[in-house]
């Protein structure tokens, strides 16, 4: 059913250019607007079109659908970049080449694929990922959303909470319960629900601590009434299939942005403390300022290597389960430590409203919660360890 291939379709040298040109874009057309996105809460239009002229809207989309066809590897590469800069940027296409998207590419059905990826990779339509709602985060198993057949359609009620890019999509790929968990499966299908469909409803953005310019909102469904054709797959238990696969991959993909975002706030610290001065000696000199800027430096050396290490676990199906989780944790992790230290290397400054790393701290707090909290992570590699240990001694 997979659509999506286990090697890249773009060949090394082209993709050095084309990291190479998303990194010149990134630090030199969208760094020095970082505070335009904050006070408008918004993309631009004209970066959100030349992302879209990037190809960057489907770079994790197979070709034969009109996206770039870059695997988990490359992937990773990409995203340190956008997470130099303003997470927004990154949110704007991220669902719908990953969780959404991916969803798509590897359990829709070919009149599914070739209705909506196409326009997805364009840019022309934004997928978004409905599956939190206020019983059921990062354990979809809560899910109480419910769609009932009737007749050929299904009709769908429930209520979905912080859904990235709700005001702007054109497509919900999203998940709802057909009948109780049981012994065949948790119960859990998917569709495609567009976004005018009548009864869908989606509420005001989202008011959050940072991120701003990266959309999320509530959607509510009343008697949404979709055909058959709009089962992901035809199979009312791929629905949870999808989201474990979908949401493991994603958590490759938060820890490389996680490591950007490090990165970015380990530059501005080290470019701070080499000019700043107290008493007229730059505070870069002094040993203690040294000693945060080292624990910086290591972690995202650590996570950095971490994050290539699980997408090409990924890539080669090595792990698919316990290496994202790890990378997950540890990159979102450190990368709260390291805001927290850019912000002590700043002092006061670091404090204050317009300054790069204030911003950054408040934007990598969300990256511990979504996509499986740190101590869902803790959960899944744990018991992943476990059963991978009691597997072993059964000889299975």
């Amino acid at each position: 059913m997979a659509d999506q291939p286990t090697t890249s379709e773009v060949d090394a040298n082209d993709f050095a250019d084309m990291l190479a040109t998303t990194r010149d874009f990134i630090r030199n057309s969208v760094v020095p607007r970082e505070q335009e996105i904050v006070d408008t809460d918004a993309i631009p239009e004209d970066i959100r079109r030349a992302l879209a002229d990037m190809g960057l809207f489907g770079y994790a989309i197979p070709q034969r659908w009109g996206g770039l066809g870059l695997d988990l590897a490359q992937d990773v590469e990409l995203t340190m970049e956008f997470g130099y800069t303003s997470l927004a940027i990154r949110s704007l296409f991220g669902t719908s080449n990953g969780i959404a998207g991916q969803v798509l590419v590897n359990y829709g059905t070919d009149e599914q694929k070739a209705e909506w990826l196409g326009r997805i990779a364009s840019g022309e339509v934004i997928a978004s990922f409905a599956l939190t709602e206020d019983g059921a985060g990062s354990n979809p198993a809560g899910l109480s959303t419910q769609a009932v057949r009737d007749g050929d359609d299904w009709v769908i009620d429930g209520t979905k909470r912080f859904i990235t890019n709700a005001p702007s999509a054109g497509l919900f790929v999203l998940f709802a319960r057909t009948r109780p968990a049981d012994a065949s499966g948790p119960g859990i299908a998917v569709f495609l629900v567009p976004a005018d469909a009548p009864g869908v409803t989606v509420g005001p953005k989202d008011k959050k601590m940072g991120q701003e310019g990266a959309w999320t909102a509530e959607v509510s469904l009343q008697g949404v009434r979709v055909p058959d054709s709009a089962l992901v797959g035809g199979d009312v238990d791929a629905g949870y299939r999808a989201a474990m696969t979908s949401l493991a991959r994603g958590r490759v993909h938060i820890g490389a942005l996680a490591v950007g975002a490090a990165q970015r706030v380990l530059d501005e610290s080290v470019a701070y403390a080499a000019v700043t001065t107290q008493g007229g000696q730059p505070i870069g000199e002094f040993q203690l300022v040294q000693a945060m800027l080292a624990e910086m430096q290591t972690g995202v050396m650590a996570g950095r290597a971490l994050a290539r290490d699980a997408a090409q676990q990924w890539v080669t199906e090595t792990d698919r389960r316990i290496a994202p989780s790890v990378t997950k944790l540890y990159c979102t992790e450190m990368a709260g430590k390291v805001a927290d230290l850019g912000v002590q290397v700043h002092g006061g400054t670091g404090y204050m409203r317009g300054v790069a790393v204030e911003r950054i701290y408040r934007d990598i707090r969300l990256l511990r919660l979504y996509e499986g909290t740190s101590e869902i992570q803790k959960l899944i590699i744990g018991g992943g360890l476990v059963r991978r240990a009691i597997k072993a001694a059964n000889g299975r």
